[in-house]
């Protein structure tokens, strides 16, 4: 291939990049070839593995506090845009403001990519949780679930939070947005491992997120995020959808 038919690099802007997940996204795609932009509040939690990696480019700033300048101005010629943002477990965390974090994020970087308007389409993939259903297709939950998925949802705001910005791109980007198209994911009860391992994707919850939990590393959804940004057979399998990520169980 010569040099003027040479695909351009993918460039993609990480949120929540400091975060447990977002941190293990961001050198999957630095190990990719992926030329990755991050913002993140704290220098101090800054990933001394990657922090002079060549194609980081790193954003000192908290999401919420930039203009509508300074974010389309940092979303400009990025083909994706992934979000791991979520609450800290702690009491300020879960009670504290923002209480909308994912979702008023959510809403400003789509904001950010329309306002430039690419050429082509941006993806947007976001990490959410196999709790929250997929209001676009019937998805079988049971009516216990249902009743305390209500109560939770009164009593803990992020689990509000986590339905309301998948369905702003549920119901407001929709499936036929002109400059962005969506994948939400849904890992089940994560947990720390150091290595990647097999991981099942599929459409819907095959277990109860209450009551038959199942087990998603944050490695795994880190590689699945990537491979959705990287992979288009994969982008092409889930855009528009809300695929639930467990890790494979060995017989």
């Amino acid at each position: 291939m010569d040099a003027k038919n040479k695909a351009k690099p993918v460039t993609a802007l990480v949120v929540g990049a400091s975060g447990n997940t977002g941190r293990l996204l961001v050198k999957e795609l630095l190990n990719r070839g992926v030329h990755v932009k991050m913002i993140i509040r704290s220098l101090e939690k800054m990933q001394e593995d990657v922090k002079n990696h060549p194609h980081l480019s790193i954003i000192h700033a908290n999401i919420l506090e930039l203009c509508e300048t300074e974010m389309a101005h940092h979303v400009h010629g990025c083909n994706a845009v992934a979000s791991c943002l979520g609450h800290n477990m702690t009491l300020k965390g879960i009670f504290g403001h923002p209480r909308m974090l994912v979702t008023d994020a959510t809403r400003k970087l789509c904001d950010a990519i329309k306002e430039n308007n690419p050429e082509h389409r941006v993806k947007f993939v976001l990490m959410n949780t196999a709790g929250n259903s997929n209001r676009d297709i019937p998805e079988r939950v049971s009516f216990a679930q249902r009743c305390i998925t209500s109560v939770i949802r009164l009593l803990l705001p992020p689990h509000l939070d986590n339905e309301r910005a998948a369905d702003y791109l549920r119901t407001e980007i929709r499936q036929d947005h002109n400059t962005i198209e969506w994948a939400v994911v849904r890992p089940d009860s994560l947990k720390d491992e150091d290595q990647t391992t097999a991981y099942n994707v599929y459409d819907s919850p095959t277990r109860s997120a209450i009551f038959n939990p199942g087990v998603t590393t944050r490695i795994n959804v880190a590689h699945f995020m990537a491979d959705l940004i990287v992979n288009a057979e994969q982008w092409h399998n889930w855009k528009g959808k809300m695929p639930v990520i467990y890790n494979k169980v060995s017989p």
